[in-house]
């Protein structure tokens, strides 16, 4: 257990080291109690300390609109659609850095492994990719707080994204997204606000459902390149990417009870 007085000023106190500078005191309350430090060391050298703190707060007691409600249908070669149509615009930043990257692998590979040039190198590789996950977390926090901030309810279908990965042989691009990190995100955000995420049955046929009569049409949307159909029931057309989410959201207002869960009993501070 470490110390309560670990934090110092703008120095963290670890056992058997000392008193490290620490570069960013987080705030802390004096009502939280201080149960773990982990200390860990990124590929390109730089220390950080997350700091784990137990707290109570009393749970958020929000009216909350169902109709104030988004669903997100997940999207491959972006991050994803929403029932309105609103695309994420994900800026693909591995593929923005990929030349950059793979030409410092490249000089990587003209080394002679273990010399002083070789572990020059690849610190300039950790870097870079570094930078992407960076950039890539900077923009899915702001994202998520948008969404968290102007909705009450969000609905996601259930995916595994390393089943994706594996079976559709899509890693790249579900690595370069980050949407299940992004899930992640939004769900603690919504929850801090006492409001709520719901996570659908990911068998749920969203991208073959019509949205508007609700028949399904399995042998119409019977491959990932199908991206527009027609109804044949109703003659409704549908973009695929929008109709599953507005079937997503129309499945998560079935599915979800009364209240939310807004209590939250640890902190974790880095």
């Amino acid at each position: 257990m470490p110390s309560p007085n670990a934090l110092q000023d703008s120095y963290l106190k670890l056992p058997r080291i000392g008193k490290v500078k620490f570069r960013a005191k987080p705030k802390v309350q004096n009502n939280w109690k201080l149960k773990s430090i982990t200390v860990s060391k990124s590929p390109t050298g730089k220390y950080h300390a997350s700091l784990l703190y137990e707290f109570y707060v009393e749970e958020p007691h929000n009216e909350l609109n169902i109709y104030n409600s988004i669903g997100l249908d997940y999207k491959s070669n972006g991050l994803f659609v929403d029932n309105q149509g609103n695309e994420s615009d994900y800026p693909k930043f591995y593929r923005l850095y990929e030349q950059k990257l793979a030409f410092e692998q490249r000089k990587l590979s003209h080394m002679k492994r273990g010399s002083n040039n070789y572990y020059k190198q690849k610190l300039k590789i950790a870097k870079v990719h570094e930078k992407i996950a960076n950039c890539r977390k900077d923009f899915l926090h702001k994202l998520s707080y948008l969404y968290a901030k102007n909705y009450d309810y969000v609905f996601v279908e259930n995916l595994n994204m390393q089943n994706m990965k594996s079976f559709l042989h899509l890693g790249k691009s579900t690595s370069d997204n980050g949407f299940g990190m992004f899930r992640s995100m939004l769900e603690y955000k919504l929850q801090d606000r006492g409001k709520v995420f719901h996570k659908i049955d990911k068998w749920y046929a969203s991208s073959t459902t019509c949205s508007n009569c609700g028949t399904k049409h399995k042998e119409i949307v019977n491959s990932l390149a199908v991206r527009k159909w027609v109804c044949p029931t109703c003659g409704c057309s549908h973009n695929r990417d929008v109709n599953a989410a507005v079937n997503i959201r129309q499945q998560g207002i079935k599915e979800i009870t009364v209240g939310t869960t807004g209590l939250a009993c640890l902190g974790l501070v880095h």
